[in-house]
């Protein structure tokens, strides 16, 4: 897949949505699904986004015992997404289990992707909640290379790793980097952040970018100046 932006469309409604992707008159952005629109909405506003001709990543993060998320799995594969994903965490059998949920009768299925640590995630963070005493970037590779060991296409992960995942894993496996900011934008609620032409430079394949987009006055100048620090 070609080094894109997708922007995280994290509304609370499908009128929200649509009227953010009406501003878009003259090209169609890659975009992010998350847990906030699709509780809110269901299935069909992933069906309906989709027939207005946006790549799709839907972002559910999946994280339960290998059955549960392999029967989850198997409904979410007719959707037409072109990226799912989940946890990593969850388990060389459960991510096994879910590419056996997502693969279609023909073979074909969505790219499948893991999260490693949450770009809200630090250091001293995973030591005190998570009891994960190694340093994040072993931890983050780890769970890289049991995602691809798995039959995974890539990974979600911080800007600041990608370049390190394509070294450990190959220049194939997927790097997906949320956590992308301007260089003069607030950084929010992320700790782990890089701007898009650092994210380009150290390796990222697709970068997802939600309020810098989304909340800026003019989204649509905002999306174009993303695609061209980052793309161009």
């Amino acid at each position: 897949m070609k080094r894109d932006v997708i922007v995280a469309c994290d509304f609370a409604s499908r009128e929200a949505t649509l009227a953010f992707l009406d501003k878009f008159t003259d090209v169609k952005p890659f975009v992010k699904i998350g847990m906030e629109l699709y509780y809110a909405e269901g299935p069909e506003i992933v069906r309906e986004i989709k027939k207005r001709g946006h790549k799709i990543f839907l972002d559910l993060k999946l994280h339960d015992i290998p059955n549960t998320v392999k029967k989850a799995m198997s409904v979410l594969r007719n959707l037409d997404v072109d990226v799912t994903n989940l946890h990593a965490a969850g388990t060389t059998a459960m991510m096994k289990a879910a590419i056996e949920g997502l693969t279609r009768e023909d073979g074909t299925r969505p790219l499948l992707i893991a999260v490693t640590q949450l770009t809200s995630t630090d250091q001293e963070a995973m030591e005190k909640d998570l009891l994960i005493k190694e340093p994040i970037d072993e931890v983050v590779m780890h769970y890289a290379e049991t995602a691809k060991n798995a039959g995974l296409d890539g990974v979600v992960c911080s800007p600041l790793e990608a370049g390190k995942v394509h070294d450990r894993c190959g220049k194939n496996f997927l790097t997906v980097t949320p956590g992308v900011r301007f260089a003069d934008g607030d950084v929010g609620d992320q700790k782990r952040v890089m701007t898009p032409a650092a994210a380009k430079a150290i390796g990222s394949d697709l970068i997802v970018v939600g309020r810098p987009i989304t909340a800026a006055e003019d989204p649509v100048a905002a999306y174009k100046r993303c695609v061209s620090e980052f793309c161009d």
